[in-house]
């Protein structure tokens, strides 16, 4: 075996889960190269810096660029591992695009040689790592490619997806459970040695098909259990009942676990991965699919509540939006319902609207032309007599009772509880559900 020092180990993908991981496999001493097409990327981590909010990252990144185990690059070199955690997006008619994945194989293959191993991390539709196997075999047929070949292969090929949360990368890159697919019995053994190098939590191998369809589920599950609750947040509106502490009571059952709804699910996981499932099997998952409609629908509902809530107001009087992100304390958009409704109540009321988002310094591109301002949490407590909350970030669950007692606030996070109501906007927000 390689030892660390000596383990060359290239991540192709510096986004939100690439340069975590580069930087963890690399604070174990290995020679990391990051790959990613967007230049600015390459010289913000070659400077020891980073161009994503993790707690955290910061200081791993900036001592790992320091100690010369961590470099970023455009063009890719030869390696004994290569990880590729690329983006794996969905088409308008919701059909997954893995050509990024493609792309991503087609440069490994450029440099592979014999005893390499190439892991694929990104999200992916069942059957992809094996694409990408059929792909190499193409490219490199002077290789013996697992499952395009007789006999022992000369490359190990695997899919281990990460299971992180936001916020928490880089503790749980390491402490939680893995499950490794591979090719074959000896590709998923190749890829556990690898693991075993900077994880703790156990790795459990399998094959390739069975690991892409289990990180599928994971999110397909939470995907279903949110809509539950977003589906029940719209039954509590029009029977005029507070949502969250229904949920709190149901959840005090021993069996009963209700995730808590919001103004619907965001991020490049749980709001994409469910449409891999239904692309590979429509007939079998209308419990998906419904799970996916009640989801992105509760943003069209969060919206005509809003809007409610704003009409309802003296004419000219400013709204604070709180929030953009997909979830709390971090900076990332995509896919973010909290953003699509921002967008729409600025592309409506225009200079009324204010946004409040901690995790950035510039309002996305959605928003200009539309007379909105980013300000911050002080201003629109002074200047807003109403506030929609649209993400749970920790700092609004810190604004005290008798700082909004007398705004109007539409709360789609439950952040907070103490909120008086105000029956004229409630009958008005009622009339919407």
């Amino acid at each position: 075996m390689v030892s660390e020092s000596e383990l060359k180990v290239c991540v192709l993908g510096l986004g939100y889960i690439g340069l975590p991981t580069a930087a963890v496999i690399a604070r174990t001493g290995a020679h990391v190269l990051g790959i990613d097409v967007h230049q600015s990327v390459v010289d913000t981590v070659n400077s020891g810096k980073v161009h994503i909010e993790e707690v955290d990252l910061d200081g791993l990144v900036s001592g790992v660029v320091a100690r010369g185990h961590l470099r970023a690059s455009t063009l890719i070199e030869p390696a004994d591992i290569f990880v590729i955690a690329v983006p794996t997006p969905f088409k308008d008619d919701h059909q997954p695009n893995i050509g990024y994945v493609l792309q991503a194989a087609t440069t490994v293959a450029a440099v592979l040689k014999a005893g390499d191993v190439v892991i694929l991390e990104s999200t992916s539709p069942v059957g992809t790592t094996e694409q990408v196997a059929k792909l190499l075999s193409q490219l490199r047929p002077d290789l013996r490619v697992p499952g395009h070949c007789a006999g022992t292969a000369d490359v190990a090929i695997a899919y281990c997806p990460e299971r992180v949360l936001p916020g928490r990368i880089l503790v749980e890159l390491i402490d939680n459970d893995r499950v490794i697919g591979g090719i074959t019995p000896r590709c998923a053994r190749k890829a556990l040695a690898f693991y075993r190098r900077f994880v703790r939590g156990a790795c459990v191998t399998t094959t390739a098909n069975a690991a892409e369809m289990t990180k599928l589920t994971e999110n397909a599950f939470r995907d279903v259990n949110i809509a539950f609750a977003n589906e029940l947040s719209l039954v509590a509106d029009r029977m005029g009942v507070d949502v969250w502490e229904v949920i709190r009571l149901a959840n005090r059952h021993p069996r009963v676990n209700i995730l808590s709804p919001g103004p619907g699910v965001g991020g490049h996981c749980i709001a994409v991965d469910p449409w891999f499932l239904v692309s590979a099997a429509p007939e079998e998952t209308p419990l998906i699919r419904t799970a996916r409609e009640v989801n992105d629908a509760k943003v069209a509902h969060t919206i005509a509540r809003a809007e409610a809530l704003i009409d309802a107001l003296p004419q000219g009087a400013p709204v604070a939006c709180l929030g953009l992100a997909f979830k709390a304390n971090i900076d990332d958009f995509r896919e973010s319902p909290a953003l699509a409704v921002a967008a729409h109540l600025a592309r409506r009321y225009g200079e009324r609207i204010h946004v409040v988002e901690p995790f950035t310094r510039i309002l996305p591109a959605v928003f200009d032309g539309t007379g909105v301002r980013l300000i911050d949490l002080d201003d629109a407590i002074e200047a807003c007599p109403a506030m929609i909350v649209l993400v749970d970030h920790e700092i609004f669950r810190s604004v005290p009772l008798d700082e909004r007692a007398g705004k109007q606030v539409y709360d789609t996070r439950g952040l907070w509880p103490d909120q008086p109501r105000h029956a004229r906007a409630e009958e008005e927000l009622r009339l919407v559900g």
